[in-house]
């Protein structure tokens, strides 16, 4: 099994957190145990449950981390917006995370909707990297997050 580490959705993931961090150092003091400090556990939480579902062992737990990833990338969405209606974020550095959370959404879901087709498989996921899914009808395959 290939390491969390080489997931691609992991990796976006992982920039995505790097990029919170790098604007909330322009966040006022008075946030610091408010937005800012949400904003922080909310992205951290991301990539973490990708690593924590990644070590089940099995696709059903895996599952039940990414459905945790999708909701604290939700959170993040509205604390994003939510900044940048408090004037906390300039709106060039909203719209770039804003396209990054969308990224990651996709992501997100695409492997939702693999990990519920492929219920059986124990997250060997390396031997379906770079094949598309034939036993339904996706637009994706797993390269978009593998």
């Amino acid at each position: 099994m290939r390491s969390w580490k080489d997931l691609k959705i992991w990796q976006n993931s992982h920039y995505l957190v790097l990029e919170i961090y790098k604007i909330l150092n322009d966040f006022p003091k008075t946030e610091e145990y408010g937005i800012k400090s949400q904003l922080k556990r909310a992205a951290v939480s991301i990539p973490t449950n990708i690593v924590e579902g990644h070590s089940r062992n099995s696709n059903k737990d895996f599952l039940r981390f990414i459905y945790i990833s999708r909701g604290s990338l939700e959170e993040v969405k509205y604390l994003l917006f939510l900044s940048k209606e408090l004037g906390y974020v300039k709106n060039k550095d909203y719209v770039r995370i804003e396209k990054r959370l969308s990224e990651i959404s996709y992501m997100l879901n695409s492997f939702i909707k693999y990990l519920k087709d492929n219920p059986e498989n124990s997250n060997n996921l390396i031997n379906h990297n770079n094949h598309n899914n034939s036993n339904n009808h996706n637009n994706f395959s797993t390269k978009d997050f593998l």
